[in-house]
């Protein structure tokens, strides 16, 4: 599992996970795309904010291996503005690539993308 120093472990003052310290034994939990409501509470759409900021400044719109990306964090992106980028694609697998949906995620999180291109 490759680690992606740099990229922040958390966001800022809260208890919202970006990142993993170890490899499960028994695999990855699978990437999944869940439903964001529109009831979500204001800090978990912060935290989406944050961790889409994250992945453009550190990935910007190259693919990117899962790593040590938190799955459940991803879940909330993955199918919208994260999506595969290689066919076939192993969701259970740290290995696999992925890659920033831009338009998509620019009318979801416009405040991830001022003035920032890559």
């Amino acid at each position: 599992m490759i680690k992606h120093r740099g990229f922040p472990s958390r966001m800022p003052s809260s208890d919202f996970q970006f990142t993993i310290r170890r490899a499960n034994k028994a695999g990855a939990t699978p990437l999944k795309a869940r439903e964001r409501y529109a009831d979500r509470r204001p800090a978990d759409r912060r935290a989406d904010l944050a961790f889409m900021s994250a992945l453009w400044e550190c990935f910007g719109d190259q693919p990117f291996e899962r790593g040590n990306l938190d799955a459940g964090r991803l879940n909330w992106l993955f199918g919208r503005e994260v999506v595969a980028a290689q066919d076939p694609f192993d969701p259970t697998d740290y290995h696999a690539l992925l890659r920033i949906e831009k338009g998509r995620a620019m009318a979801s999180f416009p405040d991830a993308f001022d003035g920032k291109s890559a």
